[in-house]
């Protein structure tokens, strides 16, 4: 934890102002910050921002694209059935790598807080010993918070002890994937099976639920019925729930009420889920993200989650949380002023209530951590996904790079641009 003031700091409103961090804690926010001997660094009127957060992601598959074969169909299925392939080969070793060279990704790109799902089926917990490990050795740089995730279902593998050996580890969060297994009877009793283990060890959820174009895959209704039945309001989070996307509108009427009273948080995946949902279909196909806009205009905590790096299920990516609201911000239709602003709480402070952080924001008393990004607003960020100029945790500088600037020649004339829009 270092003490460091950051001047000229533009928090959107273009009305300069400096934060002061001590003791890695912001102490101040103000105008006019004297010099108090500790280091400093000019933000010359950027847009500064809090770290941005993935709230879904799968650290131990990232960065394994092509192993042990390409996904060429492009879907979920095969997807899983490529990750069931490799599972075997896997060494902590090589978990532990990727995961690390894509946390230097993250933080290069602001990204300093990860929810990541990792998988408990199977006959190890190798995935599991490897990301903890990755947990300790980065904290000073990304908070990651791991989710136990069985892959499988926990009732189609049979793995029930082995996510709450997870647990018992020091996984934060109870996960689940309704829709795989074998019925929807089986997908129901795993949802309480799973809330019932969460209410008991006072723990978060989130469950994938519903990453399918049948209209008919309603394991949300129950999600939301245990939710409220065990007094878990706010604490659970439905990640995909893709099928909304093609529910009847009437159905879909009465269960955006439940899920208001139940606190819901919701967490799309817009890069992964216009991209595997919809391949079965002609024209006209569907895109198949949760119905985004409807969400937030109920209320509800909306965080969208990267989910994929170069793996089984999506061969591009760089752990660029503007990219992932950039997409959202068009598949959804949000172009209004404060549905674009809506689409950056998204990877920012609305992820933020999703994950349950501590101290996080920029105001007094919270943690320092913060972005300065080369632009001068929320819109533009995701408009340009701009340079990231200072990254910055507890008061560390952990990431920096130079303004990015083009340079144009004009009969023999030079001329520079950095497409930062001034009216």
């Amino acid at each position: 934890m270092k003490d460091l003031i950051v001047r000229n700091c533009n928090l959107g409103n273009d009305d300069q102002t400096c934060i002061y961090i001590k003791k890695g804690f912001i102490q101040d926010i103000d105008p006019k910050i004297p010099e108090l001997g500790c280091p400093e660094i000019n933000a010359n009127n950027n847009f500064v921002s809090s770290p941005f957060i993935d709230s879904h992601f799968h650290m131990d598959a990232t960065l394994s694209y092509g192993l042990p074969r390409v996904n060429e169909s492009g879907t979920l299925l095969e997807g899983i059935k490529l990750w069931g392939e490799l599972k075997p080969s896997l060494t902590k070793d090589a978990i532990k790598q990727r995961a690390l060279d894509l946390c230097k990704w993250s933080i290069a790109r602001g990204t300093l807080f990860i929810r990541s799902h990792v998988d408990v089926s199977g006959d190890s917990l190798l995935a599991v010993e490897a990301l903890l490990e990755i947990k300790e050795e980065m904290k000073d740089y990304i908070d990651l918070q791991l989710v136990a995730f069985p892959q499988d279902g926990v009732l189609r593998s049979n793995c029930l002890e082995n996510l709450k050996k997870s647990l018992d580890m020091g996984v934060d969060v109870v996960g689940g994937i309704p829709h795989f297994e074998r019925t929807m009877a089986d997908g129901a009793e795993s949802i309480k099976i799973l809330c019932e283990l969460a209410e008991k060890r006072g723990l978060l959820v989130d469950m994938h639920c519903d990453e399918s174009d049948d209209p008919l895959s309603r394991h949300i209704e129950t999600l939301t019925y245990h939710t409220n039945r065990l007094g878990m309001h706010g604490r659970v989070a439905g990640s995909h729930l893709t099928s909304m996307h093609s529910m009847d509108n009437y159905y879909f009427s009465k269960l955006i009420g439940l899920m208001v009273e139940a606190e819901m948080n919701i967490v799309p995946n817009p890069l992964i889920n216009i991209t595997i949902q919809g391949k079965h279909d002609a024209y006209p196909k569907r895109r198949g993200m949760t119905r985004v806009p409807e969400q937030i205009k109920a209320g509800l905590n909306v965080a969208f989650g990267h989910d994929c790096v170069l793996d089984p299920w999506y061969p591009l990516g760089s752990h660029d949380m503007l990219e992932v609201a950039h997409m959202a911000l068009h598949v959804a239709h949000l172009t209004g002023q404060n549905e674009m602003k809506s689409c950056f709480d998204s990877v920012t402070s609305t992820s933020a209530k999703v994950l349950h952080l501590d101290k996080y924001g920029l105001k007094k008393g919270c943690n320092g951590d913060l972005v300065i990004l080369q632009c001068n607003n929320k819109i533009e960020a995701l408009r340009l996904k701009p340079t990231r100029l200072f990254v910055i945790k507890k008061g560390n500088i952990i990431s920096s790079a130079e303004p990015t600037e083009y340079q144009l020649k004009f009969n023999e004339k030079l001329e520079t641009t950095d497409l930062i829009f001034r009216n």
